[in-house]
Parts: structure tokens; C-alpha cells; sequence
């Protein structure tokens, strides 16, 4: 496939890599900064990217490395604060559920880099175990036992504790009560 087809590839992916990037680096420029490197190394390799099976899946797990790698290179860590990119907020959202987001990613980016791609592509993503596996290159069983863990210490989180406990409301607005 041509330059044409990786442009419309590239073009219709970019939220979503950018948003599962956020995800991993809790920083919107660097979410878009892995993305950038990532389309980059896939150009590259674009004609025998295209013919697989699922490009897609591909595409996620250069983007994980890349993090990953990015991660490895750093030797000092920046103090970043989060803010989170501009968005159009729904009906009765207002700043209690940017709060609650805000909590959420204040956690999750406290979980280790591999728990943290896992949880991110296994909840954010909806990928499947198997799919996860495929994207970090690692055994099913090793996704399993990292989601675990990553939801544990989410869950430990004592920023979270009330949404644990049921009596915080949860992140997607409700009250966290019957279930």
C-alpha cells in the first residue's frame, strides 16, 4: 500500500493513540510526542505493516514500547503538573467529574510502567487478555496477574479509597451505591 493509504491510516487512529498515549504518560505533549515517534518508526515499514492481519494491534504495541522505551531513557524524572487536554464536558459534568479524572490519573500514573500499559490497554482500550498479551509481548497469565496487581493498588489508592468503599461516587458520575 502506498504513502496515501499510512496518511488515512494515521489520520483516523491519531485520538485514540493519543488518548491510550495520555493514558500511559499522564502528560498530554509527551502522549503526543510517543505517537509522533511511533507513526515515524511505522512509515518506515508501512508497506509490510499494512498487508497484516491486524496492523492495529501492531500499531498499539510500538506505541507501548515506545513508552516503555522512552521511560528506560530517562534518567531524571520530570515533576509535570497533569492538565488535561480541553475538552467540551458533558451535561452535569462540571469540575467534579474533572476531580474525579483527575484523581483517577493521579493513581494510575503511581502504578509501575508494565501494570500501567496493561490496565490502560485492558480497561481504556477494552482489549481482551489475549490481545493485551499480544501487544506487551508477554504470556497470557502475565497480563492476568498485572491487571490484578494494577487494580489492587488502584483500588488501595488512598485517593480512592472512597470510590473502593462505595461511598464516594465512581468515576462515571454515579453515586457508587447498589450495584
Amino acid at each position: 500500500m502506498g504513502e496515501l493509504d499510512f496518511e488515512g491510516f494515521a489520520a483516523t487512529r491519531w485520538r485514540r493513540l493519543v488518548r491510550t498515549a495520555y493514558l500511559l504518560t499522564g502528560d498530554h505533549h509527551e502522549a503526543e510526542d510517543v505517537v509522533q515517534a511511533t507513526f515515524a518508526k511505522v512509515f518506515r515499514n508501512w508497506p509490510r505493516i499494512s498487508r497484516l492481519e491486524e496492523p492495529d494491534a501492531y500499531v498499539h504495541r510500538a506505541l507501548v514500547n515506545n513508552n516503555l522505551s522512552r521511560h528506560r531513557r530517562r534518567r531524571v524524572r520530570q515533576l509535570l503538573t497533569p492538565v488535561l487536554p480541553d475538552r467540551a464536558h458533558a451535561a452535569g459534568g462540571g469540575h467534579r467529574d474533572v476531580e474525579e479524572r483527575s484523581v483517577l490519573l493521579q493513581a494510575l500514573a503511581e502504578l509501575p510502567q508494565r501494570q500501567r500499559a496493561v490496565v490502560v490497554l485492558r480497561y481504556w482500550e477494552d482489549m481482551s487478555e489475549r490481545q493485551v498479551a499480544d501487544v506487551l509481548g508477554c504470556s497470557l497469565g502475565n497480563v492476568k496477574s498485572q491487571a490484578s496487581r494494577g487494580l489492587s493498588k488502584l483500588r488501595g489508592h488512598p485517593a480512592l479509597a472512597s470510590y473502593a468503599a462505595g461511598t464516594g461516587s465512581t468515576i462515571d458520575g454515579t453515586d457508587g451505591g447498589d450495584r
